[in-house]
């Protein structure tokens, strides 16, 4: 027994130093400053992990602007001088922004590749959201979320809601679930037909618990989402496939075409699917998945944070509330609960400066994205000053946080102030500074460039919406004004928006209109 364990153990030894001698990389002429780790495969994906922030600002002090890191198999050279991001985007015929997001797609969600290099479909997926997030799509978008909004907040929670009963409830559980809900019935419709149905109040019921089971579905598939990019099988997390399996099942194109009112994303994709692609029906039902948590996953947890800061702070609670108010009154809108809806267009939504930048400031301070490019072919990176050779297959990064959190652009960088995007005249600031020299680029939650998230005009006005509706027919307060704000949950880094690491009590109830 003694003799098998030393034999592993000398084994284990041999390999480790023959990857230290042989299978670390070597920098070459002209190449960043390379940081190969200790651990053979995962590198500094430990440390990176932990803290990457913290990590990135390390090294960005001992190498400077731009340097490599071995992190889970993968080379990645990080760009850290926001005067040189353009570089990034200038290099399409050496960079790749599509090869690691349709690989970590197919790897998560478990379709086909949606590559049409590869052969499984000749689907433009960039373009089929664009078409159907942005543009004249996005006024019906804007219009069914509004009516879905006031559905989840005064109808479907009505068992919760009696007058001048106050609700305690966690956070981030109410914004899950009201997000999580009008979210779902925006974009794949609703079960029952509002205006025919004699059984109407018993249908809804039932499609209500239908929804709450896929968001249950969904948090136990999302927690495990950062393993999965990582590349670890689904496999190993017997809970999480599962419940990824049954999102799968409840998206089968035949369930969906049961419902009334699918948006026009999903009615386009599923047309595209049938037609343009060799994916069976579970594979379809997949991608549908996919669009499922790219609309929840970095939405939800910016409402969050948005009303938590709000909820933090009186003065920007009511200088938000104020711009409602009086964006109400001139679109003539009355409040009241006798079952007429507020109506806001995208033309009013947009004249909300004040609610603009109290959602860029929370998202400012909760985004951890990445942006990601994978080199085509050996190459040279010309940045603003010098130049860099880069290999075929290594990842060329830009980490925005280190960029939001730079006190040389953000005075007080870890402070909430809800006017930070706002001007001396009140209107949108787009004047930010580094070393006296103006930012290009100096907010990018949502990523740059062509690769820029095509949904991120629809998740802030979702967040808008969601804001005007709180304020018009709740009243809301912390049940701890003193509560300290919850900390970044690390394990999402490069994903979007982290979520909370604890929830925060709030109560609510209905106003008395």
């Amino acid at each position: 027994m003694f003799l098998a364990s030393w034999i592993w153990g000398m084994a284990v030894i041999l390999c480790c130093v023959s990857w230290f001698l042989l299978g670390r990389r070597r920098r070459r002429q002209g190449e960043p400053p390379l940081e190969n780790g200790f651990l053979p495969y995962l590198g500094c994906a430990l440390k990176f992990g932990a803290n990457p922030l913290e990590f990135l600002k390390e090294k960005q002090k001992k190498h400077g602007h731009i340097f490599t890191c071995h992190v889970a198999g993968k080379y990645i050279h990080f760009l850290t001088d926001p005067f040189s991001y353009h570089a990034l985007m200038r290099q399409g015929k050496h960079l790749d922004w599509k090869k690691f997001h349709f690989a970590t797609s197919a790897k998560a969600f478990g379709h086909g590749s949606i590559d049409p290099a590869e052969g499984n479909t000749t689907e433009n997926f960039h373009q089929t959201f664009i078409r159907t997030l942005q543009g004249n799509a996005l006024d019906a978008l804007i219009e069914a979320m509004m009516e879905n909004l006031q559905y989840v907040m005064l109808q479907s929670r009505a068992p919760k809601l009696q007058s001048n009963t106050w609700v305690t409830e966690g956070l981030y559980t109410f914004c899950c679930q009201v997000m999580f809900e009008s979210g779902f019935l925006t974009l794949f419709g609703k079960e029952f037909n509002s205006n025919n149905d004699k059984n109407l109040s018993s249908k809804q019921e039932t499609e209500r618990a239908h929804i709450l089971n896929a968001l249950e579905n969904f948090k136990e598939f999302d927690k495990i989402f950062p393993a999965l990019v990582a590349g670890l099988p689904i496999h190993l997390f017997k809970s999480a496939h599962s419940a990824r399996e049954r999102l799968g099942e409840a998206l089968l194109h035949k369930n969906l075409l049961k419902r009334d009112n699918l948006s026009e994303l999903v009615t386009l994709r599923m047309f595209l699917n049938d037609t343009l692609s060799t994916f069976d029906d579970m594979e379809k039902a997949k991608t549908h998945v996919a669009v499922l948590w790219a609309s929840q996953a970095n939405t939800i947890p910016a409402t969050f944070w948005t009303l938590f800061y709000l909820l933090k702070s009186p003065e920007a609670m009511r200088a938000a509330t104020k711009e409602v108010q009086n964006v109400l009154e001139s679109a003539e809108e009355s409040i009241s609960l006798d079952g007429k809806h507020i109506s806001l267009n995208r033309k009013q939504l947009d004249n909300m400066p004040i609610l603009d930048s109290i959602i860029k400031e929370a998202m400012r301070l909760s985004s951890a994205s990445m942006t990601f490019r994978v080199a085509k072919e050996d190459f040279t990176l010309h940045l603003e000053n010098d130049f860099y050779n880069i290999r075929k297959d290594d990842i060329v990064a830009l980490y925005p946080q280190l960029l939001h959190f730079d006190p040389e652009i953000y005075a007080d960088p870890l402070t909430f102030r809800y006017d930070r995007f706002l001007n001396e005249k009140g209107e949108e600031k787009t004047d930010f500074y580094r070393n006296g020299r103006k930012l290009k680029h100096y907010y990018m939650p949502f990523g740059t460039g062509i690769a820029k998230c095509p949904g991120r005009l629809f998740a802030v006005h979702e967040i808008k919406q969601f804001l005007a509706l709180i304020f018009s027919y709740f009243e809301i307060e912390l049940v701890d004004s003193n509560v300290k704000c919850p900390s970044l949950d690390q394990s999402r880094a490069g994903l979007g928006i982290l979520q909370p690491s604890n929830d925060i009590d709030f109560r609510y109830r209905l106003k008395c209109l």
